[in-house]
């Protein structure tokens, strides 16, 4: 996306590109996929037996309620076409979707790629509930659905649609005349001379849902066991699933961004296939070296890494600097998962070690491996230092926003289930549900802790291993 904000249609101008139109529609589906299910099976599948359901309702919840709030106002303060001081548009300009009948042209070219904002609308809501859904999986375990819900209207509102106008709306980090780039380098005809890289969501998804989720870690504190006891996935084949599915739907999200079939989504597939694969590879070689073996949980894991870095760089690289991007960020991942046990928190599901890892050196990596603008390419180091800029600003934004949130909702309704809760099971005693019936060798149904503990649970936890 180009960073800039739409170009309105008139009566006089060109008609809806229909081959654009349906690219876009197909995108935003494939996008809306990776929630729910793919994320949600993810998630669950890495979850222990007794936290499942929690953890995918996390993802149908926040889908569920930033499809309503992206309506009423969200896409009018990311998108609107008034900007308030770089950082967000009027949330009232565009309300419940006010005036988004007609066609927009996002890439501001005249007499191409016109399609109808609404279908822009649904590709950019799914983006919004992706990225909340992204931050449950550091907080698996132990914390209220309600608080929950809390959290991902305010944390939408106040971080995530600021950050998207920032980036893609025309603020502060996107590449228009007042934003920082042209602040630090200047700028020509009315754009920064040096264009921030953020294709498809590096800073505006990855960065700001890690760093939150880092933030939610530290405020919420670790599980019950955690350090002690091993807490394993309870189903690798779902993480397998899920991961399988991520990786399908993302091609709506990184090709999606370019907004019309033509030979730049088609770099951009080809860019994000070979970077994920790299990624995937990268990963389970640290993890032989590492450990001694290659998990089906680290392939898996790898796969994210690489879609997750690749997403900002992704219409920007060569074919063969996405190989190099996407080894990069799987190595990095496979290290950084094991940081949570040397510095003390409880990063669940390795939200921290993927998203922000990754998103950070996805981000930060365009700026050396950009084929127009790169380093690596003899162009200098200024796309570098902007690329480092907006990957900085995002973290702090994310980092300070959440941070009050966090504080704020600790104080007014508690984030943690009781320790009881938490051991019996946080399916049982926030849904009143369990995902699977067990029975014992005695033909008895367990319930509970009989029902949510598992073997693996009572070995001794392994420093290093992901959770």
């Amino acid at each position: 996306m180009t960073g800039t904000l739409l170009t309105l249609a008139s009566a006089d101008e060109p008609t809806i590109d229909l081959a654009s139109s349906g690219f876009l529609i197909v995108s935003a589906a494939l996008v809306l996929m990776m929630t729910t299910p793919a994320l949600a099976l993810f998630y669950g599948g890495m979850s222990r037996a007794k936290s499942v359901l929690n953890m995918m309702m996390m993802s149908y919840g926040a889908f569920g309620l930033v499809g309503i709030l992206y309506v009423l106002y969200g896409y009018s303060m990311s998108f609107g076409p008034s900007d308030i001081g770089g950082l967000i548009a009027n949330p009232f300009s565009k309300f419940g979707l006010h005036d988004t009948a007609g066609l927009v042209n996002p890439f501001g070219y005249d007499g191409y790629g016109w399609v109808p904002e609404l279908a822009f609308v649904g590709f950019q809501l799914t983006f919004a509930a992706i990225t909340v859904a992204l931050i449950s999986g550091a907080i698996a375990d132990r914390v209220k659905f309600s608080t929950w819900m809390v959290f991902s209207g305010l944390w939408v509102t106040l971080c995530y649609f600021p950050v998207a106008h920032m980036v893609w709306g025309g603020g502060l980090l996107s590449g228009s005349a007042t934003g920082l780039s042209a602040k630090i380098f200047g700028a020509a005809d009315g754009v920064a001379k040096v264009l921030p890289i953020d294709f498809a969501g590096g800073t505006v998804v990855h960065i700001n849902a890690g760093m939150a989720g880092l933030v939610l870690a530290l405020v919420i504190g670790k599980r019950v066991g955690f350090g002690s006891q091993a807490m394993r996935p309870h189903n690798v084949p779902l993480v397998m699933i899920g991961a399988g599915l991520l990786w399908f739907g993302w091609f709506g999200f990184n090709a999606g961004s370019e907004l019309a079939p033509d030979g730049t989504a088609a770099l951009v597939w080809i860019n994000t296939t070979v970077a994920t694969c790299a990624a995937m590879l990268g990963w389970l070689v640290v993890e032989k070296l590492r450990d001694g073996h290659a998990t089906s949980i680290g392939a898996a894991s790898g796969v994210v890494a690489g879609l997750v870095a690749i997403t900002p760089a992704c219409g920007a690289l060569s074919p063969v600097g996405s190989i190099v991007l996407g080894a990069v960020a799987g190595g990095l991942s496979a290290y950084a998962v094991g940081l949570k046990f040397r510095f003390g928190f409880d990063d669940s599901l390795d939200v921290v070690g993927v998203h922000l890892v990754a998103g950070l050196w996805g981000t930060s990596g365009s700026g050396l491996l950009a084929t127009g603008t790169g380093l690596f390419y003899g162009h200098g180091v200024k796309q570098t230092v902007i690329q480092i800029v907006i990957a900085l600003v995002s973290v702090a934004v994310s980092g300070v926003v959440t941070l009050v949130i966090a504080l704020a909702l600790k104080a007014a309704m508690g984030w943690r289930i009781s320790d009881d809760a938490e051991l019996a099971g946080i399916d049982q005693a926030e849904h009143a549900e369990s995902a699977y019936d067990l029975i014992d060798r005695g033909g008895r149904l367990g319930t509970g802790i009989l029902a949510g503990l598992t073997r693996a649970e009572a070995a001794p936890v392994k420093e290093g291993a992901s959770a």
